[in-house]
């Protein structure tokens, strides 16, 4: 009997049948599996059943998957509890991806038009657009090879959004109908290796769900905050702390600038105090998530203190240097919003707000912290009531409004920015 079929059996017990008008955001992390599943409601999603379960250290490595079928088991599990919950089993998938492996950058293509008095139209622009894909690929390819080794690496495109269009210079909100001469387009894209997408689709296959998309994590939680809005002006540094991984995306005037990893997340704290204090992982995870409790002697708590400040110091570090590759914008945002299960750690966040740090970067002034609310999640509502104050579901809830965007079911564009978007989307 296949994989399939016993999870096929083990879920139908319960449940009434798949429905068409539900969805599945599975945010499959180093740490947790977390899984929502929302119903469609016209331009809406309303969360509807809400799943976790905890992941071996070897079940995964820096944000991707290291064994296929550990991590299809703790899928199932959390959604199990999601679909109990909900009462039904949903049909469609759409599954985050991180690791130091996806590559998502702005690239800009400046296109001389060979007609600059004829007005511009929708397929010169789809033929612009392609060009700016056939030149990002290329570019992520030649990085991914390079820090791998491996120059026959395939990279697969996961997202792609507009930024913004200059016709000769001039910023346009909507270019079609304008005479020019040249067009410069700035698309964000994000590509990752075949080999961890392949890693996901085989995931989506063992749990009999349909893999709608393959969703970039720090561009799921810019979709989040930034809704169905072509006009949004938002503008944040938005950081996803994860248990393997720090994931982050600059996002200016409704626009994703660009978004990147490294390799530092919850588990790297862990692994200091363990270090540091000749303790065993577990009984260091228990030290990390209860150092605030009364009960800890003050020495134990000074020998923590000192362990997750060395790695706090390489983290900083680690997000100095990601946001100083964003060498295209003039200033960066001043605000910087968090979520995920490690930046619960409460000394992380007192440090983005009172180290010295970033000094060589392109802040106008010192930027503000605060922790990304569920509520600040644009167009989900959670009707369970679990989501309501839970920073570290808003990935998932992202993956939920990326595949609210692919089904396409908010009617029909309404600016040129969405309907470029759409055609990204194809």
């Amino acid at each position: 009997m296949t994989i399939i079929m016993v999870f096929d059996k083990l879920r139908s017990k319960s449940k009434v049948a798949l429905e068409e008008n539900y969805i599945v955001g599975l945010d499959i992390g180093t740490e947790y599996v977390k899984a929502l599943i929302a119903q469609l409601d016209g331009d809406r999603l309303e969360i509807v059943g809400v799943g976790r379960q905890h992941q071996a250290m070897s079940d995964m490595h820096s944000g991707a998957i290291a064994d296929i079928g550990a991590v299809v088991r703790n899928c199932e599990d959390a959604l199990s509890e999601a679909e109990e919950e909900a009462g039904l089993q949903a049909k469609r998938v759409v599954i985050g991806i991180a690791g130091e492996l996806v590559k998502g950058v702005t690239n800009t293509i400046r296109y001389r038009r060979p007609q600059p008095d004829r007005p511009l139209d929708t397929a010169e622009m789809e033929f612009i657009i392609e060009k700016v894909h056939e030149r990002a690929q290329k570019k992520a390819q030649q990085q991914i090879a390079l820090e791998t080794g491996n120059e026959e690496v395939e990279v697969k495109l996961v997202n792609s959004a507009l930024v913004s269009i200059h016709i000769d210079g001039y910023k346009v909100s909507n270019p079609i109908g304008f005479q020019g001469k040249d067009i410069a387009v700035q698309i964000y894209t994000a590509f990752a290796p075949m080999m961890h997408i392949g890693a996901l689709e085989r995931v989506a296959t063992e749990l009999a769900l349909e893999l709608l998309a393959v969703a970039a994590e720090p561009y799921a939680v810019s979709r989040s905050v930034l809704g169905n809005d072509a006009n949004s002006t938002f503008t944040a540094i938005l950081a996803d702390v994860g248990g393997g991984t720090t994931d982050i995306a600059v996002v200016n005037d409704g626009g994703v600038e660009g978004t990147k990893m490294f390799g530092i997340g919850g588990r790297s704290f862990t692994r200091t105090i363990a270090s540091e204090m000749d303790i065993t992982y577990e009984d260091a995870e228990k030290l990390k998530i209860n150092i605030d409790n009364e009960h800890i002697k003050p020495t134990v708590r000074d020998d923590v203190h000192a362990a997750l400040d060395k790695t706090l110091d390489v983290w900083l570090a680690g997000v100095e240097l990601a946001l100083s590759e964003f060498d295209a914008v003039d200033h960066l945002p001043n605000k910087i919003l968090l979520c995920g299960g490690g930046a619960s750690l409460k000394r992380l966040v007192a440090s983005l707000n009172d180290k010295e740090w970033g000094s060589d970067l392109p802040f106008s002034k010192k930027p503000s912290v605060q922790y990304i609310s569920p509520q600040d999640v644009v167009g989900i509502k959670d009707i369970t009531g679990k989501a309501k104050n839970d920073h570290t579901l808003i990935t998932a809830m992202g993956l939920l409004r990326v595949g609210h965007d692919t089904m396409g079911i908010s009617g029909e564009a309404t600016s040129i920015k969405e309907k470029l978007n759409r055609i990204m989307r194809i």
